[in-house]
């Protein structure tokens, strides 16, 4: 039974029905809808909108709904969406007194609230599923702080930095996500329950009751915007898509890092895939999949924004498109979280590769360029200098390190005995020990950083 076909002479027709349900996806709200079900019954009885006898009827009712589909002995079907299958079956189970479960409610504050109430706990579950990988880069960086690798930038080599440093990054990146995510929570948490259709309700009820059954910090203050708001749906979006534009830069440096070019970290079996031809491969599926999947969740940002662009107020059938948007952000985005998680867990550092590209492609020129700086060279005259060291070393088959006290001070009379120490790898990282620099010093106190943040979590 449709919960509105009383006004209708005739029945939607078949092809109607079937483009308009939802419950083949808004199933998943199931406990939502039944965990605001059973506050909004028992506000009822405590306002004496019903009598304590049939809220307590409905409650009981609601909850075994609630086991039996947990249980799997109730299957979820035969009705146009979650709230009308949800009421059903309490008539079916309670009798008439199940039908005044809708008193002092719509549809449209009904699924506003469970929305909330689930988006709110995929937020808890994005949140845990971040401070995973965010343990396991820590670990990473806790290992590697004794390792040195090469940094980029334009994808060339430009100085040598702390493997610590390297991971501390995407770290920082992940607490952002963190952080966003957390006041993402924040402002859902409103409860919009008790806006009714759109203009409020007539009936003596207390949201407040409601409220803090169902742990939101506030309700909402105007009906009209309560019923038609998907901002928190736009914004988990938003976090969704920026993590996994991180997770898909960490899926970039990992095919190329784990490359027969690179060659500076090892990707695990467990986590690689072959060519059905070619037996040699070892190929990055996950990463290449994860990055891939990056591309999916921005669609479904751009989709839920395109939907609430230009609707007017108050609530429109177009927003029944925020779900299935949703659902399957969340899945993609906890999905990838969790495998590469996993995935990083056992990678493992080919030190020795790395410390040698590290100290390739005149990496410590900038080092030889602020040595003259500290002589009092002008730095733009300091950085034309070692240009020209450069060129030497590339017309002459050297490299910084090879080359001798003479050769640098027949660039330059400013050049002493102490640069021939300045231009190696190990010192070139270990000179910069400014707060997020690449020497240890920097890179364990930006663990500790990392650390002293975590403990909110």
């Amino acid at each position: 039974m449709k919960l509105w076909e009383g006004r209708f002479d005739k029945p939607t027709a078949t092809d109607a029905d079937a483009f308009n349900e939802s419950l083949s996806f808004d199933c998943k709200l199931y406990k939502a809808d039944i965990t605001a079900s059973v506050a909004h019954a028992t506000m009822l009885g405590k306002c004496g909108i019903l009598a304590q006898e049939e809220a307590d009827t409905i409650v009981a009712g609601l909850k075994g709904i609630l086991a039996d589909i947990e249980s799997g002995a109730l299957e979820m079907k035969g009705a146009e969406d979650i709230h009308s299958f949800v009421e059903n079956e309490l008539v079916a189970r309670v009798g008439q007194v199940g039908k005044k479960l809708h008193t002092a409610r719509s549809r449209n504050d009904q699924v506003a609230t469970d929305m909330r109430l689930y988006v709110r706990e995929s937020i808890d579950r994005a949140e845990r599923s971040i401070l995973n990988l965010v343990e396991t880069l820590y670990s990473l960086a806790h290992e590697g702080i004794k390792y040195l690798m090469p940094g980029f930038t334009h994808l060339r080599k430009a100085q040598p930095i702390n493997c610590a440093q390297y991971f501390n990054a995407y770290t920082e990146m992940f607490l952002r996500d963190l952080d966003r995510f957390v006041q993402c929570r924040e402002r859902l948490n409103v409860m919009p329950l008790g806006s009714a259709a759109l203009a409020g309700t007539s009936y003596p009820i207390d949201r407040e009751i409601t409220r803090e059954l169902l742990g939101f910090d506030s309700v909402s203050q105007n009906s009209l915007d309560a019923v038609s708001d998907r901002d928190f749906v736009a914004e988990y979006l938003f976090c969704a898509s920026l993590t996994m534009a991180h997770l898909s830069r960490l899926c970039e440096d990992t095919i190329l890092y784990t490359s027969e070019e690179f060659g500076y970290w090892e990707i695990p079996d467990e986590y690689s895939t072959g060519s059905s031809i070619m037996p040699q491969k070892k190929n990055p599926d996950i990463p290449e999949l994860v990055r891939g999947k990056a591309g999916r969740v921005f669609g479904h940002l751009s989709a839920i924004l395109t939907t609430i662009k230009g609707l007017p107020l108050a609530y429109n059938k177009d927003l029944q498109e925020d779900k299935e948007a949703f659902f399957d952000a969340e899945k993609q985005v906890l999905s990838c979280l969790n495998i590469y998680a996993a995935l990083m867990k056992k990678i493992t550092f080919n030190v020795d590769r790395m410390f040698r590209a590290a100290g390739e492609g005149f990496s410590t020129a900038t080092d030889v360029a602020d040595y003259l700086a500290r002589k009092g060279v002008p730095f733009r005259d300091a950085h034309a200098i070692t240009g020209k060291i450069v060129r030497y070393c590339l017309e002459n088959g050297k490299t910084l390190t090879t080359l001798t006290l003479d050769e640098f001070r027949a660039v330059s009379e400013h050049f002493d005995k102490d640069i021939l120490a300045c231009v190696t790898t190990r010192s070139s990282a270990e000179a910069r020990n400014s707060v997020g620099g690449s020497s240890q010093s920097a890179a364990r106190k930006g663990l500790i950083s990392i650390r002293r943040r975590l403990k909110k979590y």
